[in-house]
């Protein structure tokens, strides 16, 4: 397994900033062996390791834009979580963008962070990295914060990926207008988070701050809009938002899963089962590289 932090100036929201890129290395050779075999050890026959793959010049891997929590920066799901050996076991690149309390929008403060996560951060990462180009390589997950961040972004650019994975993303846009206008109006004075990041109460609707409008428009355009997966715990106190966006979703006739993790709440025991199973499971993951002429 192989992690790494990139620092680096983003132009388009002109401050320097961290990504966190998690490398699925441990299964990639430079060696050239024989067959790998079984193996016997105190008399008990053990399966055969897996065939490693070969490390050549321009292969690639398939991408999950991984989205941090509010709180959080790029780094704190990989302590937390088996987040990086997830990604090993399943040949998947993550890249994991720091964008600090912004809601993943483009801010009321001015700071326009979906534009970068959606053309200055692929453009980066791809010119330095092993990333596919490939809408069908590309997909977008996050959780709490990045759960919504996840589903905002991948409904507003469905024609960058593959996949969208939501998880506890239960705070921020939503398809419920009522439940805007109320979070937008609630504790004022400054301790509401989502208060110079969103649009105010009284001029969202029809933005890109109303999920119900960017639905709407995806489905009067015809936009291929990729699978939706939302996942959240049975315990958590934002499981009634998240249910209500899946149903508004559902009705509207998108291709979206819902699940719910049996007692557990907006906690990292959730987060960790979930992110194995969005990797394992959900996305249809190749599990492997790309070599050059398979793209």
């Amino acid at each position: 397994m192989g992690l790494m932090r990139f620092n680096y100036r983003s132009e388009i929201i002109g401050m320097t900033t961290d990504i966190t890129i998690c490398y699925p290395t441990g299964m990639l050779t430079v060696l050239d062996r024989p067959p790998v075999r079984p193996v016997e050890k105190g008399g008990v026959q053990l399966p055969a390791p897996p065939e490693k793959f070969k490390y050549v010049p321009g292969m690639k891997f398939q991408t999950v834009w991984f989205l941090h929590g509010g709180g959080d920066d790029d780094t704190t799901a990989y302590r937390f979580t088996s987040l990086e050996r997830y990604a090993e076991e399943n040949q998947v690149l993550l890249v994991t963008p720091s964008v600090r309390d912004s809601m993943y929008v483009n801010t009321e403060y001015g700071i326009r962070y979906m534009d970068y996560i959606t053309d200055e951060l692929p453009k980066v990462i791809r010119a330095l990295f092993p990333a596919s180009e490939k809408r069908e390589d590309n997909f977008i997950m996050g959780f709490a914060m990045g759960g919504n961040g996840a589903l905002a972004i991948g409904m507003i650019h469905p024609e960058l990926y593959s996949g969208i994975v939501d998880l506890s993303g239960g705070i921020g846009l939503t398809l419920d207008r009522d439940v805007y206008r109320e979070q937008m109006t609630r504790n004022s004075m400054g301790r509401n988070r989502l208060v110079g990041c969103l649009k105010g109460a009284d001029d969202f609707e029809n933005t890109d701050h109303d999920l119900r409008y960017i639905a709407e428009k995806d489905l009067a355009e015809g936009k291929d809009v990729p699978p939706i997966f939302i996942g959240v715990g049975e315990k958590d106190f934002v499981q009634p938002r998240v249910k209500k966006d899946y149903e508004h979703l559902k009705n509207l006739g998108f291709n979206v899963y819902y699940e719910e993790g049996k007692d557990l709440g907006h906690e990292w025991d959730f987060w960790d089962l979930y992110f194995k199973k969005s990797l394992s499971q959900w996305l249809p993951l190749k599990k492997k590289p790309i070599y050059p002429g398979e793209e």
